[in-house]
């Protein structure tokens, strides 16, 4: 993935532990693109840093005395909306930090799972970057409520597939979708750019507070109506035909697209398994994984949908797939549950 840079990032590094605050301030400065103006030990020195040093990204840690990361996030962002990467263990707490208008995440290191500091440096400095390049001046929650549940599949759902990619920001737009969508929607199969583990957490979190049934995929299971299937962090998802249904395989393989899982792989398997019984949605995200996936989607029938510039956290893939003419219809991530019924 390629960041354009035209100026140095200003960054405010958030940690109430020295050693790892003066860690990560050391690590991103050696980055030429990047200016580590502050540090702070917790939010009440960071919102007089922010005052100070109007920095154009914030590193924060979750677990913070005082006041947590999270609770900070909750409370700066409608009055001082910054792109704010959270460093945080694994631990579905990096969800609520997504959910008050974080735009990325890394994880700390850990030796048990080879998460050497280095790691964790070059994977900051990519997201800094990317984070820089987000849209947070209009954050707000989308009020998206949840439907009804039902129990039998919609009239104009059988045998009808939803694939749905997303990179940055998009744990909060895919979110946004799900619950604007009842239990008698198609079966919909998901890529989310995310590591290992935190797929499972985020399925697990879209199951609970959605009228849909939303699991990490695993080869073999059923694509029905009011399913929902994240692929797993370290395995592309493709898309089987099994008879007059559908089922998924999901495989370890190396990155298309820059990805694993990618976008591109199950939405070309999509095109090629389901044809004109597919609704392909490209969500926010940086890069171009599944804008040529949407696009043979469109070619095979399928109807497409993308994020609009204004509600997309970074108009990256949404944009490459517009300028190549694979999306059907731009929409904001408000109206895209009900553009997906309409062209159902």
């Amino acid at each position: 993935m390629t960041v354009i840079i035209r100026k140095k990032i200003k960054v405010l590094v958030v940690d109430d532990s020295l050693v790892f605050r003066e860690f990560l301030a050391r690590g991103l400065a050696d980055d030429p693109l990047i200016e580590v103006v502050a540090t702070a030990v917790d939010p009440f020195d960071a919102r007089d840093k922010i005052i100070k040093y109007e920095p154009d990204v914030m590193t924060l840690d979750v677990e913070m005395p005082r006041m947590s990361g999270i609770e900070f996030l909750r409370r700066l962002m409608p009055q001082y909306p910054l792109p704010v990467v959270i460093i945080s263990a694994v631990s579905d707490t990096v969800f609520e930090a997504m959910a008050a208008g974080a735009v990325e995440f890394v994880v700390k290191p850990d030796p048990k799972n080879g998460r050497s500091l280095n790691t964790v440096i070059n994977e900051l400095k990519t997201k800094v970057k990317v984070a820089a390049m987000a849209n947070v001046s209009q954050y707000k929650k989308t009020g998206a409520t949840m439907q009804s549940v039902k129990n039998s599949c919609r009239s104009g759902s059988h045998g009808k597939v939803i694939a749905i990619g997303a990179s940055t920001g998009g744990t909060e737009a895919v979110l946004s979708i799900l619950k604007g969508l009842s239990a008698d929607a198609p079966g919909i199969v998901i890529v989310q750019h995310m590591p290992p583990v935190f797929t499972r957490m985020f399925a697990e979190r879209m199951n609970d507070v959605t009228a849909l049934t939303v699991k990490e995929a695993q080869s073999g299971d059923r694509v029905e109506c009011g399913h929902v299937f994240i692929a797993p962090g370290d395995k592309h998802m493709r898309l089987v035909r099994t008879g007059s249904g559908f089922t998924v395989e999901c495989y370890a393989g190396e990155k298309v697209s820059g990805h694993c899982p990618s976008v591109d792989v199950l939405f070309e398997s999509v095109a090629r398994e389901a044809g004109a019984k597919a609704i392909g949605v490209l969500l926010t995200g940086m890069g171009q994984d599944g804008a040529k996936g949407l696009l043979s989607m469109r070619q095979a029938g399928a109807r497409t949908i993308g994020q609009d510039e204004q509600s997309s956290v970074v108009y990256g893939m949404p944009k490459v797939a517009w300028q190549l003419g694979a999306v059907e219809k731009q929409a904001a991530l408000p109206a895209i549950s009900q553009l997906i019924y309409s062209m159902l």
